[in-house]
C-alpha cells in the first residue's frame, strides 16, 4: 500500500493568531479562578512584552504565566476550565493567518494526512484539529488525580519530534514529500525531519536557524503573504 503524504502545523501563532494557551489563562482570570494578585502579575508582564521592554520579554511573560497558571490549576474546577476552553475557542477558532488557511485548504484538497502538534491544551487543540479537518493532534494533557487538576502537565511543546514520529507510525504516513510549518524555536525538532520545512513568521532564532539551512521562510504581515525561497545567491521574494 502506497504511504500518505503528510503536513504539520503547530497551531500557536503559525495557524491561529494568538496563543491559545495564553488566552485560555486569561479567561480564567478574567472568570475570576486566579487570584487578582496572580491575573495582575500576568498582566503586567504581558505589556512589558507588547511594549518590547526587553529582548527576553515575552519569554519572562510566557514563563511568568505557566508559573501562575499551574498553581491556579489545582483550584479550578474541571467544568470550570472546560468552559474557559469553550469560550477561547469560540472567539478564536477562525481568527487564521492568510498563509496557513490557504495552505492547509490546498493541502487537503490534494490528499495529504493533516496533523498538529502544539504546547497549547489538549482540549482545545482537539477541537480546533477537528474543526479545522485535521486528522489527528497531539497537545499538553493537563494530570488529574481524583478528578482534580495536580497543577502538572504532559507537553509535547519540546518533543514535537518524538510526537511526529509517533503520528507517522500510528497513520502509515511517508516522510517523503512531507512539509512542517512552525514559528518558533520550539518547532525545529519538528521541521528537521520533514522534506520541505516552512518557517513561518519566525521568531529570532527560528529565522536563524532557516537561514542556516536554507528553509523556505514565510513572513505574513497584513494580509500580505511574503514567500522568501533560499537561492545559490541567498533568499529572494518568490
Amino acid at each position: 500500500m502506497k504511504q500518505a503524504k503528510f503536513a504539520v502545523f503547530d497551531i500557536d501563532g503559525t495557524l491561529i493568531r494568538w496563543q491559545l494557551f495564553h488566552a485560555i489563562v486569561h479567561e480564567l482570570g478574567k472568570q475570576g479562578y486566579m487570584d487578582e494578585t496572580s491575573h495582575q502579575k500576568i498582566r503586567n508582564a504581558r505589556m512589558k512584552w507588547k511594549n518590547r521592554g526587553n529582548p527576553d520579554s515575552f519569554k519572562e511573560y510566557e514563563t511568568l504565566l505557566l508559573g501562575e497558571y499551574m498553581v491556579a490549576l489545582q483550584t479550578i474546577p474541571p467544568e470550570q476550565y472546560h468552559r474557559a476552553v469553550e469560550k477561547v475557542f469560540d472567539i478564536y477558532k477562525d481568527q487564521l493567518f492568510v498563509y496557513t488557511r490557504s495552505l492547509l485548504q490546498q493541502l487537503k484538497k490534494a490528499g495529504y494526512l493533516l496533523f498538529a502538534i502544539s504546547g497549547s491544551q489538549d482540549e482545545i487543540v482537539q477541537k480546533l484539529a477537528a474543526y479545522h479537518g485535521f486528522d489527528a493532534a497531539v497537545g499538553a494533557k493537563l494530570i488529574t488525580i481524583e478528578g482534580k487538576y495536580t497543577g502538572h502537565v504532559e507537553s509535547p511543546v519540546h518533543s514535537k519530534d518524538t510526537a511526529l514520529r509517533e503520528l507517522v507510525s500510528t497513520y502509515g504516513a511517508s516522510f517523503t514529500g512531507s512539509i512542517a510549518v512552525g514559528d518558533s524555536v520550539s518547532d525545529i525538532a519538528m521541521l528537521e525531519l520533514v522534506a520541505q520545512p516552512i518557517a513561518f513568521n519566525p521568531e529570532a532564532a527560528l529565522y536563524a536557524h532557516a537561514k542556516k539551512h536554507g528553509w523556505k521562510i514565510v513572513v505574513e504581515r497584513k494580509n500580505v503573504v511574503y514567500e522568501l525561497d533560499h537561492t545559490n545567491k541567498g533568499y529572494v521574494v518568490a
